[in-house]
């Protein structure tokens, strides 16, 4: 039986290209009989950045939608250098993405995907619109910062992996209810679009193992504590799907280590050979 394609969201800026190429190497080598079909939200890409990212999308098997996001859409938005307009393509994606998909999920370009997707995507969200990972488990005190912080009571998702039920999230999600909590709140945001996102949806989010779907590389020696041992390389590399290169260490630089960053290193080779 032929699967139904999978279909990606991805957000960045001309900087975060390469990445975003790693990446899709990984995919690729991890999800080999999965078609994927992956949109671009962007401003300012220039063309033939574009057209190079869709010839080497298509040499992996993949289809490339890159989608124009026109500036004159966040004339009320608030903006700043902590706040530019690209923090709410992702915010935006359900009314910004073509009516026709039913649901997408969004990916991070400083992500490794090192097994099979589909587990996620096919996963029922209930009553919830959205799925995500939360990263406060590692830090058990971080969880109860962050909800006295936002004065909410669940937990605090991290946005590098979101799986969205479109249909659900047009009824729900809007340009002015972003604009506003941006306006209402903008001394309390740290991480501007993720803090917004946990303000607005998070009760509508359904929580997913952090460990397998969106395991945050800087905290190896964490998981291996929290789980009793049971998180140790092995298990990392059999189990879990989207690694996460959070924070400002980014593995593609070269000062930059962690325990991941040789497989990293490894996906850059293997992009680079094309």
């Amino acid at each position: 039986m032929q699967r139904d394609k999978i279909d990606l969201l991805v957000t960045f800026d001309r900087n975060y290209i390469k990445p975003f190429q790693v990446m899709l190497k990984s995919l690729a080598i991890s999800n080999p009989q999965e078609t994927f079909h992956i949109w671009l939200l962007h401003s300012a890409i220039p063309e033939e950045d574009l057209q190079s990212l869709i010839e080497y999308c298509s040499h992996h098997r993949m289809t490339l939608t890159p989608i124009q996001v026109s500036r004159t859409l966040f004339e009320t938005a608030p903006v700043s250098k902590q706040y530019p307009q690209e923090m709410y393509y992702r915010l935006l994606a359900p009314v910004l993405l073509p009516d026709s998909l039913r649901k997408v999920l969004y990916l991070d370009p400083d992500i490794l995907v090192i097994n099979s997707v589909r587990p996620l995507w096919e996963t029922t969200l209930g009553e919830s619109v959205f799925a995500a990972a939360s990263h406060s488990g590692i830090f058990e005190f971080i969880k109860d910062v962050n909800k006295a912080r936002l004065g909410k009571n669940h937990d605090y998702f991290n946005t590098g992996v979101l799986l969205m039920d479109l249909e659900q999230a047009r009824k729900i999600v809007n340009a002015e209810d972003i604009f506003g909590c941006v306006r209402e709140q903008m001394e309390l945001l740290i991480l501007p679009d993720q803090d917004v996102f946990n303000l607005l949806y998070g009760a509508k989010t359904l929580q997913v193992d952090d460990a397998v779907w969106n395991y945050d590389a800087r905290y190896f020696s964490a998981y291996l504590l929290k789980s009793e041992g049971k998180y140790n390389i092995d298990w990392v590399m059999r189990n879990t799907v989207f690694l996460h290169f959070c924070g400002k260490q980014k593995p593609w630089k070269s000062k930059s280590f962690n325990r991941f960053s040789a497989l990293y290193k490894h996906y850059i080779n293997l992009m680079e050979k094309i």
